[in-house]
């Protein structure tokens, strides 16, 4: 339907899941795309993949000078930006009495600091009426068992959304949240759930969810497009659960 035509986008950790299924519509809706990820293989994959109008950018997000690197690709090659999605994120579970500084450190630095520092060095590149999207969880106020630093990680950016979508009203920026429920991608088997026990847990969690499945990548893809296009364009600071109705219960 090409929404999105000579509109410039980043989405981060787009190599694979969300992400990447969004980085897909985009390119396919007539943006030009930044994809930003940590492994340079899968990058240049997912570059090779979506064709001309994909950019690739190998960082860690956690580390201050990819955004700079971020900033610098966008202005050089495009003097601006008009959506920037903060999706890359990370999640580890276990109870609170085994949770080490270093994971605590580590999902913070990735899914909190490095989404407030992407926006504030990114902001100053994006054009009137643009969209900022970011990536949460409904962890952050559905409990979960072994999730509470990563739902305390979550909520943090959420109340950032809010501040930011008044931060930047005056230049018609929209900032909004997408908060996916379980969904079928990769992160699954980070979690150590084996192709062996897969059927079990899909059956499990199926068995939470009111729409009886797990949610699918273009399915929230859809979703954030909705949210950085012009269809949303009287839209501004809430958070939309992609959850199959998992948060009512």
């Amino acid at each position: 339907m090409n929404r999105l035509a000579n509109k410039v986008a980043v989405v981060t950790g787009a190599n694979s899941g969300i992400g990447l299924a969004t980085a897909r519509l985009l390119v396919e809706e007539g943006a030009n795309v930044i994809v930003v990820g940590r492994r340079a293989d899968a990058v240049n994959a997912t570059v090779s993949e979506l064709g001309d109008r994909a950019i690739g950018l190998t960082g860690d997000l956690a580390n201050p000078q990819t955004h700079d690197e971020v900033a610098s690709l966008v202005s050089r090659r495009f003097g601006g930006l008009d959506i920037y999605f903060a999706n890359a994120g990370i999640n580890t579970i276990a109870p609170s009495s085994e949770v080490s500084h270093e994971s605590y450190d580590l999902h913070f630095t990735t899914n909190t600091r490095a989404i407030f520092f992407g926006v504030q060095k990114i902001a100053p590149l994006m054009r009137e009426h643009g969209a900022i999207l970011l990536t949460s969880s409904i962890a952050s106020s559905k409990v979960f068992e072994g999730h509470a630093v990563y739902a305390g990680s979550k909520a943090a950016i959420e109340a950032f959304a809010r501040s930011w979508a008044l931060e930047f009203q005056a230049r018609g920026i929209r900032v909004n949240v997408i908060s996916p429920g379980p969904v079928d991608t990769p992160i699954l088997g980070k979690l150590g759930i084996g192709s062996a026990e897969r059927p079990a847990f899909e059956a499990a969690v199926a068995g939470r969810i009111p729409l009886g499945r797990l949610g699918r990548p273009e399915e929230l893809a859809r979703a954030a497009l909705f949210l950085v296009s012009d269809e949303s364009s009287f839209i501004s600071g809430i958070n939309l659960n992609v959850d199959g109705g998992m948060s009512l219960i």
